[in-house]
């Protein structure tokens, strides 16, 4: 099956940006000029630039029009999800409690899948000092999963990218979104041996290979008492627009 039109619209925008064909703070095309270049609907043109928007490339402003992201050019945001853990000298246990190849359209769409590809689920609690403080929800495209080997071999997906791939995931590009859930929801309360009126924090994490191809949608449930962040911002002289 082949690649499907809006994706592959997509990656040409992608590369054109990129390339520096656009300058940051620049007018992008219209609806009307895709749908014109590229002789495709306007649901198609709809969906390419819907990703790109929440690829952080584009920004669309109502009754504007449609512009490449200067965010992307005038700041840089470090962003750190500080182990609270780290300076008690304890080791960190991993239980895999779930390994499935699956076929799900949505969560195929985020991972850029065709519609007769799989992805593997993998749901792991991570415990410190005995305290599970986090459920971890990996979704892997299957051409990164060995079928021939045992689901422990995942406990560490980082390592398995790495040694099994040459794929640094630590030093590609990543998405993520936290939100907070009050209260957490009852199986995730229940794995974290949490009392069922308190809260978490679930973090949704997309990691994006130089290619453009998703290697990895994680959403991480944490008990709200392990979580912590540090953001580090810093801005560029230059300006546009």
């Amino acid at each position: 099956m082949g690649i499907a039109k809006y994706r592959r619209i997509e990656e040409d925008l992608r590369k054109q940006i990129l390339n520096g064909e656009f300058e940051y703070g620049d007018r992008f095309y219209s609806e009307s000029d895709l749908i014109r270049r590229y002789n495709v609907s306007t649901i198609t043109v709809i969906h390419a630039l819907k990703n790109l928007v929440n690829a952080g490339f584009l920004v669309r402003e109502q009754g504007r029009g449609t512009f490449v992201s200067r965010a992307r050019k005038q700041q840089t945001v470090e962003f750190s999800d500080i182990e609270i853990f780290n300076d008690r000298g304890v080791r960190e246990q991993v239980e895999i409690v779930s390994f499935e190849c699956c076929n799900d359209s949505k969560i195929c769409d985020i991972l850029k899948l065709e519609q007769d590809e799989t992805y593997h689920r993998i749901i792991r609690v991570r415990r410190i000092d005995r305290i599970a403080y986090m459920v971890q929800v990996s979704h892997i495209p299957s051409r990164y999963i060995k079928s021939d080997i045992s689901p422990d071999y995942y406990h560490s997906i980082y390592q398995r990218f790495r040694d099994d791939f040459d794929i640094h995931l630590f030093d590609e590009a990543s998405v993520e979104t936290d939100e907070v859930l009050f209260p957490a929801p009852p199986k995730i309360a229940a794995a974290l041996e949490y009392a069922e009126d308190a809260p978490c924090v679930l973090q949704h994490k997309t990691t994006i290979l130089s290619d453009g191809q998703i290697a990895e949608y994680t959403l991480g449930y944490k008990r709200w008492d392990f979580f912590k962040i540090e953001l580090k911002r810093s801005t560029s002289s230059t300006s546009s627009r």
